[in-house]
């Protein structure tokens, strides 16, 4: 939905079920906004509990011309990708993914949690890669929490998790001007929103304002080109921002994006010909939808 007075879209996230009971609030792509910047996917998941009976496992799947950003506020997960690359992933880390030419990659609750009471709580995002890195080598980049800059703005606690603001830079390379923030404020907290080409704002667990103008939570606002308004919190809240410079239209299906999409088609045929590379120790995958 587009505000008239603002030139802002608000976009409601989709249910999605990934499986075993496991349903993500899906942003983007959406039908009237299909990404922000290089951001081409944003999942948001949880808060969630599960037991010893709950198999919440991402087994093994495909993707090819883009890079996964994962970011957690609770919980954990194991990382494990054709590279070779495994990784627990914990609240606060970033872990970027690049698949360019193709990768295969699982994420699992680490064996010390499946059999305890556990939460999950987070973002998966995918950011296009620029024409020229499509088919570039995939890579695995973990960075710790203890590496991410924080800065304090208008009483707003911002980590710079992918980019630079107010002069404070993330030590994650992205492919492209990109910008990826955690913001916790409370009531009474306010800044003004940092420039970028394209961005938009989350609210991951309440609502906040954009110049007094209302946000639902758990909405997506795409900001007008050139505003910076003041973003403001009558309640503790915790909000993502997301952003950066547009790369420029994208094919997207299933797991797979690229800016032709005959290359789309051939990575399909590839994952159900079983041409992908293998991750070591897995033996399952997800199968190819129907197309």
């Amino acid at each position: 939905m587009t505000l008239p007075t603002t030139g802002r879209t608000l976009v409601t996230p989709r249910a999605h079920d990934l499986g075993g009971g496991f349903t993500v609030r899906r942003a983007l792509p959406a039908a009237a906004v299909r990404s922000v910047g290089p951001f081409v996917f944003f999942d948001h998941f949880g808060p969630v509990q599960a037991g010893p009976q709950d198999n919440h496992d991402v087994r093994p799947h495909p993707h090819i011309g883009l890079a996964t950003v994962t970011y957690l506020y609770e919980g954990a997960m194991q990382h494990r990708d054709s590279t070779g690359a495994v990784q627990r992933i914990e609240p606060g880390a970033i872990n970027w993914m690049t698949a360019g030419r193709g990768i295969v990659h699982s994420e699992r609750t680490p064996e010390d949690l499946r059999t305890v009471p556990r939460r999950s709580h987070g973002l998966q995002l995918w950011v296009a890669l620029p024409e020229a890195m499509e088919e570039t080598e995939p890579g695995f980049a973990h960075t710790p929490a203890s590496a991410i800059p924080t800065l304090e703005v208008g009483g707003a606690r911002l980590r710079v998790l992918v980019g630079e603001v107010f002069g404070a830079a993330s030590p994650v390379a992205a492919a492209s001007p990109t910008l990826f923030l955690d913001i916790t404020m409370a009531a009474g907290d306010a800044f003004p929103a940092p420039p970028a080409t394209e961005r938009a704002l989350y609210g991951v667990d309440g609502p906040f304002t954009l110049d007094g103008q209302a946000v639902p939570a758990q909405t997506l606002v795409v900001l007008a080109p050139g505003e910076e308004p003041l973003v403001a919190a009558d309640t503790d809240v915790r909000l993502a921002l997301v952003g950066g410079e547009p790369l420029g239209p994208r094919f997207v299906w299933w797991n797979f994006v690229s800016s032709r999409k005959a290359r789309i088609d051939q990575a399909a045929d590839d994952w159900a010909a079983g041409r992908f590379p293998a991750v070591t120790g897995e033996t399952e995958f997800i199968p190819l939808p129907a197309r």
